[in-house]
């Protein structure tokens, strides 16, 4: 699904939420700069939008980028090149479930808007304690739902139907932007998701609603 619909995804991602995703990446990145960290894992990367945020604001991290799509890496390879970053960005295709990384070798990971695409979170958020640092962080962005009642009004109105509808009228895609609204709606957030890092044995140290709470920023913190 993620490949078919890659050569418009920049574009809808942007469009759809009114440029407010690269707000919410700024505001990951700031965070993820407190901790100085070394080596950076991004999971389901994509097109590379965070990796290179976080790449050209922390000159001495090494990012590496993961996702299952071969075709948004393939975008994100192009914008990594074009922007002379190769050096510092490394991409490798991968599943969250099966990483092929050493134990304990990043000091932080993140993941910007693909936590609902893992089929099993409890084995992703292993790897992810697998692959951290002691005393590393997780930095995890989500969709989540408003608590304002005219402010969930609206959301819902707009995921189910306008959001679908322009996903299919710039993308072909019409199927694949009704999962991001039933993905998104169905995902486990706020206190529920912060129990499935406990169970995993990553602390919530920080959750931080964005924009009325139509996202989250998670962090979580493996043991020292």
């Amino acid at each position: 699904m993620f490949d078919s619909i890659s050569p418009s995804y920049d574009f809808l991602n942007h469009f759809l939420s009114f440029g407010t995703d690269t707000y919410w990446r700024a505001v990951c990145v700031k965070e993820v700069i407190r901790s100085h960290p070394g080596k950076i894992l991004d999971l389901a990367t994509g097109t590379g939008d965070l990796a290179i945020k976080m790449a050209t604001k922390m000159k001495q991290a090494e990012i590496t980028g993961a996702d299952i799509s071969e075709a948004m890496l393939g975008l994100a390879q192009k914008k990594v090149f074009k922007k002379s970053l190769e050096a510092r960005i490394s991409l490798k295709h991968a599943s969250v479930h099966s990483l092929p990384f050493n134990n304990q070798y990043f000091d932080a990971v993140t993941v910007a808007f693909g936590v609902r695409n893992f089929e099993d979170m409890d084995k992703a958020f292993s790897e992810v304690k697998r692959v951290l640092k002691p005393g590393g962080k997780c930095y995890i962005l989500e969709f989540s739902k408003p608590a304002h009642p005219a402010v969930s009004f609206i959301y819902n109105i707009y995921f189910k139907h306008i959001l679908p509808w322009l996903g299919n009228v710039f993308s072909g895609n019409k199927i694949a932007y009704r999962y991001l609204n039933r993905s998104a709606s169905l995902f486990p957030s706020g206190k529920t998701f912060e129990d499935i890092l406990r169970k995993n044995k990553i602390e919530p140290v920080s959750t931080k609603p964005l924009t009325f709470g139509i996202a989250t920023l998670y962090i979580g913190k493996t043991p020292e």
